[in-house]
């Protein structure tokens, strides 16, 4: 745990700095590791204090229900009594988490928002397992994507099964080629959604 908070901070470095393929695939290697789930884990701490363990693992912080600081230090986390501290919003910008990770949500039900900003492993199939959950159909209401190359309308329009969404704002997807359609179709299957775009078409 604390080698990967210590390695952290210079893997997206490393990675665009390093023409190098056997750099690319220790440093994708090594991100695959930090998203390895352990569901022992999380039955022995719970789904919330896992899931910050794994968020905070790739880079990315977390903010508690009842409190305004974000957490983004590892070391940090906080102490007490299992289930005291539920996760409110998620804040990946610049992190590695990819589709591996995504089974630390399941768990989640006081989810709120998530904002995923230059996350080079999020794709279509990342969303659509954001989608899928049943707890985050219910609880989530703000996403944000946001430079995030692998997105495309497919992913997209997979979130029109998340009913209670309320704010969805999408900017710099260059693998978005239908803005309109895709906009309509969410639309259609979510009247009440304020969706904000921010792309070239």
């Amino acid at each position: 745990m604390i080698f990967a908070q210590l390695v952290r901070p210079s893997l997206h470095v490393k990675q665009r700095l390093s023409p190098s393929s056997g750099y690319r695939y220790f440093w994708g290697w090594l991100n695959a590791v930090f998203n390895k789930v352990d569901h022992e884990r999380i039955k022995a701490v719970g789904p919330d204090r896992a899931a910050s363990e794994w968020l905070l693992r790739c880079g990315a912080k977390v903010r508690y229900e009842g409190f305004e600081k974000w957490q983004q230090d590892y070391n940090g986390l906080p102490t007490g009594p299992l289930g005291k501290f539920k996760i409110q919003a998620i804040d990946a910008t610049d992190s590695c988490i990819m589709y591996q990770g995504f089974a630390h949500l399941e768990g989640l039900e006081h989810l709120e928002e998530i904002k995923l900003c230059q996350c080079i492993y999020i794709e279509d199939t990342c969303l659509e397992r954001i989608s899928k959950l049943e707890n985050l159909q219910k609880t989530l209401q703000r996403l944000e994507i946001i430079s995030c190359g692998n997105v495309s309308d497919k992913g997209v329009i997979c979130l029109n099964s998340l009913r209670n969404l309320q704010y969805l704002f999408l900017s710099n997807l260059p693998a978005i080629n239908n803005r309109d359609l895709t906009v309509e179709l969410l639309q259609k299957s979510n009247p009440s959604l304020h969706i904000k775009l921010d792309l070239d078409q």
